[in-house]
């Protein structure tokens, strides 16, 4: 899984599944995309406005592993 973030653009992409062809792009709203793989699974989610949807106090996003409790956290420059 990876996260990507695109300043230029203000976009995030939290990506599930290695490069494919012929993804399909459903929009849930006016900040969100999802994008489905040929099979049906999730391949990833786009997020719009990315800044204001990723925005937490401190610009960090935690990544919580909730079976062994371990956290993770990144500086988000946004």
């Amino acid at each position: 899984m990876e996260l990507s973030y695109d300043p230029k653009y203000n976009i995030a992409y939290l990506r599930f599944r290695p490069k494919a062809k012929g993804v399909e792009s459903i929009k849930i709203s006016d900040e969100v995309v999802v994008d489905i793989a040929p099979d049906g699974a999730v391949y990833g989610i786009e997020l719009l406005n990315a800044n204001e949807q990723l925005k937490r106090e401190g610009n960090v996003l935690s990544v919580i592993n909730e079976a062994t409790g371990e956290k993770m956290e990144v500086s988000l420059s946004l």
